[in-house]
């Protein structure tokens, strides 16, 4: 059993069905995915569904459902919120500073995960420390908000993740084929060139910003202030 398969077992058998797999269905949380089923069953896979997100990742749900025999949980935002949020920031808010695009990721990514999360003890997700500079500190196993992180794949490289895929025909998102690196919102996401980075494809148009929604870093400082006075007039409107 490999580094990894030893961490999502370690899930398993701590946790049972108060343990997921929350993934986006991008080549590192299918390899989980994959791993996972192998594993145990019955498997809990969450994603988020935004109400944003390209077609082809809500075919990947199809996929992953008829391949491995499961149902995914799939996490919207609060209607109110998302109905406030627009009518007070416009549809396509994230693009006029990053605030703005933080606030959009808490209230269509960051709020559904911490409810789902509230009946969870532990969660798996595929973040390697090469995916990012954001992402290089990142642990197999993190004790975050009382909640067990679980990131199995965190030493894995990107040819490691290619390695795992083809060897167990495991399905890939089809975006991958047109140049995509990161696949998140359809709105937010680009396919990008050989000497780009894996993550410069999220929120491109950013001069500034850490490339992250919110589900795995805070942002400090004036941002933090600033994005909870706007999510706190949503919330408590």
């Amino acid at each position: 059993m490999s580094g990894a398969e030893e961490v999502l077992h370690w899930g398993f058998s701590e946790f049972g069905s108060r343990f997921a797999v929350v993934t986006s269905f991008q080549k590192e949380g299918m390899v989980l995915v994959d791993m996972a089923a192998q594993l145990a069953s019955p498997v809990r896979v969450v994603t988020l569904d935004t109400g944003r997100l390209p077609a082809e990742t809500l075919g990947m749900m199809e996929t992953v459902e008829q391949r491995y025999g499961l149902a995914v949980e799939r996490v919207k935002p609060d209607t109110g919120e998302v109905s406030r949020m627009v009518d007070a920031h416009g549809l396509d808010l994230f693009r006029k500073e990053v605030v703005l695009r933080k606030l959009c990721c808490q209230v269509r990514k960051v709020r559904p995960l911490d409810r789902i999360l509230a009946g969870l003890e532990a969660y798996a997700v595929g973040l390697r420390r090469g995916q990012a500079e954001s992402r290089e500190g990142v642990e197999q196993k993190a004790l975050v908000e009382g909640k067990w992180k679980l990131s199995p794949l965190a030493y894995w490289t990107a040819a490691d993740v290619e390695e795992y895929t083809r060897k167990h025909n495991v399905p890939v998102h089809p975006l991958y084929a047109k140049g995509y690196t990161s696949i998140g919102c359809w709105p937010c996401t680009r396919a990008v060139t050989s000497e780009e980075g894996e993550r410069a494809g999220r929120w491109w148009w950013e001069v500034a910003g850490d490339k992250e929604c919110g589900l795995h870093l805070t942002p400090e400082g004036k941002m933090v202030r600033e994005l909870d006075v706007l999510l706190a007039e949503l919330v408590n409107a």
